[in-house]
């Protein structure tokens, strides 16, 4: 099995935020830095760093136990779009991504190109995924207009783009009952995101430590961002 690991499933947000990225944003330099710093200063332009983001974009637990895949090949990267040359490392598996969102089709731009929200979708077109799974993190189960609050309205929603992949597609959601991270010896691979257009900044610095910590290889170096 191949892992992927989107940090937005841990660095999120709670309920009714309404500029909370989750929702749907571009992924341009400006909303990876820019935005984030328009949000701090809204809230609070005088608190220090990044710590009047906070309250509204937690970093939930559960992220510690991907240090268990210490020793086995893992990435790093910026954004899920580079998804595709790793795919292509390790054709044909079977592919588990613990991610905010599904990542197998965007409503907008060209669907032919990659990027990260349909990098999963073109992979199981080409053959380079043999079964998907999208994993959600519990903390979708509060957020009612969230990929993750409903799975069968999700999974409703994906049927007209997808007619010819979907009977390889799980859609799952940790907490539910043996729904969990896969012991090591199932993984072969890892891979890490960052998504900065997605992620507090003030996350950054623990995202780069779980990377070290597995001794990822850098395929586009993430950020750490100034306040």
């Amino acid at each position: 099995m191949l892992l992927s690991i989107d940090w937005d499933a841990f660095s999120g947000t709670v309920p009714l935020v309404f500029d909370a990225p989750i929702w749907g944003t571009p992924d341009r330099e400006r909303d990876r830095v820019e935005a984030w710093r328009e949000r701090a200063r809204t809230r609070d332009p005088h608190a220090p760093g990044w710590s009047a983001l906070d309250a509204d974009f937690p970093l939930y637990s559960g992220w510690e136990e991907v240090e268990r895949y210490a020793g086995i090949p893992t990435t790093v990267t910026l954004t899920h779009a580079d998804a595709w040359a790793w795919l292509q490392d390790f054709p044909g598996g079977d592919v588990l991504n613990v991610d905010s969102h599904h990542d197998l089709f965007s409503r907008s731009g060209d669907p032919s190109r990659v990027r990260p929200g349909n990098w999963a979708g073109l992979g199981l077109r080409a053959g380079l995924i043999r079964r998907y799974t999208c994993l959600y993190p519990d903390w979708h189960a509060t957020l009612p207009v969230a990929e993750g609050f409903d799975l069968e309205r999700t999974r409703g929603e994906m049927t007209p783009h997808l007619p010819e992949v979907l009977e390889r597609v799980t859609l799952a959601r940790m907490g539910q009952p043996d729904v969990n991270l896969p012991d090591p010896s199932e993984v072969s691979a890892v891979l890490l995101v960052q998504s900065p257009a997605w992620t507090n900044p003030a996350h950054d610095a623990a995202f780069l430590r779980l990377a070290r910590t597995l001794n990822a290889v850098p395929l586009t170096p993430p950020l750490e961002r100034p306040a």
